[in-house]
């Protein structure tokens, strides 16, 4: 295999490998610290980071607002503290070496002051951060403001031209990088346009020669992009490294880093990366963001799927087929169904499936009685961690704080969800029964070599054995 030589990135010579950004409390201080103390570029996420109290035990995420906006105050000052603590533990473990960067999702709650602040409170000790999940024009802004570099996350050509015109161009200076996200290939959201088909996915390498090719008409001949996102063994990028057509090219890894012995993820977790197989991962839409996201199909999908594939449409009034009457909720109020789908109801209701719940699509799902009561409960205590959330109808925008529709019962509580992942270490199926993030290349755990006989490695070791080819 060629070997991989240090880039200039962010100014500094590290080598071209990147710690891809996972939250929430998945890319902590530790294994970004420890990332770059290798000599690479280490991230942590500033997405709901965890704090710790004065004897460095973990405080967990409690909320004791009445009201969402109450509960979202509390989510921002949680976040801000919690990245501060995890760029403080970063740091030192770094030893001044490689890069340290922060992480952040555009479509998070409060995204723009959660960033900030944690800039502001970790003076010097972060060089750099990297922002998708959306648009994120301001990132420059905030990237000059406090001196750091800033990487966008992109999965188009045609998203970072989109990007530069509009603000980028005038803090060019402070780009370190661009990172290209496969929207197929890579974990969590993915950034599948309308245009691109789910079930279809392309070569990066095209993608990839045509974002460099813009960047070039910017002047941007010498600024990295970071490959993201199916990225397993550097072997199998050959072609990419040194290439002239390419430019400077850095490798990020999202999904290994979770399987070292440094990763805060539970054992049941780590055990459960070793067993996967192919086909185990894919990509779905029920994030309550709206974005495709990648993940482990587990009980956790099947339920959100089951969700799905129980549902039929109705109407207030007798319209076309729409004829017979069906009472829903605890009045019975009547909507009109067709005489099918009445049949198909009937047949959820004897399984145990009695609770109909309102789509804002004109559609009633059926659940249990008991997953209806769940839904409800973490609907009302939303504490806004994203810009706007399907699930709750949540907006971060004054005055209303609402997105003005419905709430979708179809979706989930993402961030009830990946704190229990991230923090019941106790249960053993908790992987089973929460959303588990990973990249399509999760499956190779089980077939590389380099975890044989259950063999976690710690950071230092991935990463000499990612820089050796296999």
């Amino acid at each position: 295999m060629k070997l991989i030589n240090a880039i200039r990135m962010g100014g500094s010579e590290v080598l071209p490998l990147v710690e891809g950004g996972k939250g929430v409390a998945i890319s902590t201080g530790p294994t970004c610290g420890h990332w770059a103390a290798a000599g690479g570029v280490g991230t942590f996420s500033a997405v709901n980071a965890d704090g710790f109290d004065q004897d460095g035990k973990l405080i967990r995420q409690v909320y004791h607002g009445k009201t969402r906006r109450e509960r979202h105050e509390e989510l921002v000052e949680y976040a801000i503290k919690g990245g501060i603590a995890q760029a403080q533990r970063a740091y030192d473990i770094s030893g001044g070496k490689g890069r340290i960067h922060a992480n952040i999702l555009w479509e998070m709650g409060g995204a723009e002051r959660v960033i900030q602040g944690v800039l502001e409170g970790a003076k010097g000790l972060i060089n750099g951060i990297t922002c998708g999940a959306g648009m994120p024009y301001r990132l420059s802004d905030i990237a000059a403001k406090f001196g750091v570099h800033y990487y966008p996350i992109v999965s188009s050509s045609r998203a970072f031209n989109a990007l530069w015109r509009r603000a980028y161009s005038k803090v060019s200076g402070l780009l370190g990088g661009v990172v290209y996200e496969d929207p197929w290939l890579a974990g969590g959201h993915n950034g599948l346009s309308n245009s691109e088909d789910p079930e279809h996915p392309e070569s990066p390498l095209p993608r990839v020669l045509a974002l460099r090719k813009q960047m070039r008409e910017f002047g941007l001949d010498d600024t990295p992009i970071i490959m993201a996102g199916g990225v397993w063994w550097l072997e199998e990028w050959e072609d990419w490294i040194d290439n002239p057509d390419l430019g400077p090219i850095a490798f990020q890894f999202g999904t290994r880093p979770l399987l070292t012995q440094e990763s805060p993820i539970s054992d049941a977790w780590k055990q459960k990366l070793l067993t996967l197989k192919e086909g185990d991962i894919f990509l779905n839409k029920f994030s309550p963001t709206g974005f495709y996201s990648s993940a482990v199909n587990n009980d956790f999908m099947n339920d959100l799927r089951g969700r799905s594939d129980r549902q039929v449409a109705f109407t207030s009034e007798p319209i076309g087929a729409h004829i017979v009457e069906y009472g829903v909720g605890p009045r019975k109020r009547i909507v009109y169904l067709t005489a099918p789908d009445l049949g198909r109801v009937r047949n959820w209701e004897r399984e145990g499936f009695t609770e109909a719940m309102r789509t804002p699509d004109g559609t009633l799902i059926f659940v249990t009685p008991q997953s209806a009561e769940e839904i409800r409960v973490d609907q009302v205590n939303c504490m806004g961690c994203l810009s706007h959330c399907r699930f709750s109808n949540w907006s971060d925008i004054a005055p209303d704080y609402t997105n003005g529709k419905k709430s979708d019962p179809r979706s989930f509580c993402i961030q009830k969800t990946l704190q229990d992942i991230a923090h019941d270490r106790d249960d053993p199926d908790a992987p089973n029964h929460n959303l588990m993030f990973s990249g399509h290349n999760g499956y190779r755990f089980a077939t590389d070599p380099f975890y044989s006989n259950g063999f976690i490695p710690t950071v230092k070791q991935l990463v000499e054995r990612i820089a050796t080819g296999r």
